[in-house]
């Protein structure tokens, strides 16, 4: 496959539809936005949470976590998005209900790098206390 160049409009339009489709829990459509070999970080030491995690780990990992949702998706609203070269920066608020009664309200930063038109890789940095707390806390 040629390497394809996109502008950074072009990047940032393609973060913003990731988002929105993440934001409907829709698994499928999500790794269609990413390249093969993307890769997923996550900030922190939080065990089954943080880390690298491929394209097919991140999918077995939303296939799980979409159904803890009550409404079947975390939304994710972009804040801020500021775009250079290949990457783009997300400030994003996250909202969901779970199942459990516990809100998950994530405040989160992402750096996206595009490659070929898709995601290539994303960073996440988040509040890995909150994640524990409305996680993995009893």
């Amino acid at each position: 496959m040629t390497a394809t160049t996109t502008t950074v409009e072009q990047n940032k339009s393609i973060v913003a539809e990731f988002l929105e489709v993440f934001s409907t829990g829709d698994v499928p459509g999500i790794l269609e936005r990413l390249h093969d070999d993307a890769t997923w970080w996550v900030s922190g030491k939080l065990e089954g949470f943080a880390g690298t995690k491929s394209k097919q780990e991140m999918g077995k990992l939303l296939e799980g976590v979409v159904t803890v949702y009550k409404e079947g998706a975390l939304r994710l609203t972009p804040l801020e998005m500021i775009a250079e070269d290949d990457r783009v920066v997300v400030e994003a608020e996250g909202y969901a209900e779970l199942n459990n009664g516990r809100v998950y309200n994530p405040q989160s930063a992402f750096v996206f790098r595009i490659a070929d038109g898709k995601i290539k890789s994303i960073k996440e940095y988040l509040d890995t206390q909150h994640a524990h707390d409305i996680f993995f806390a009893q």
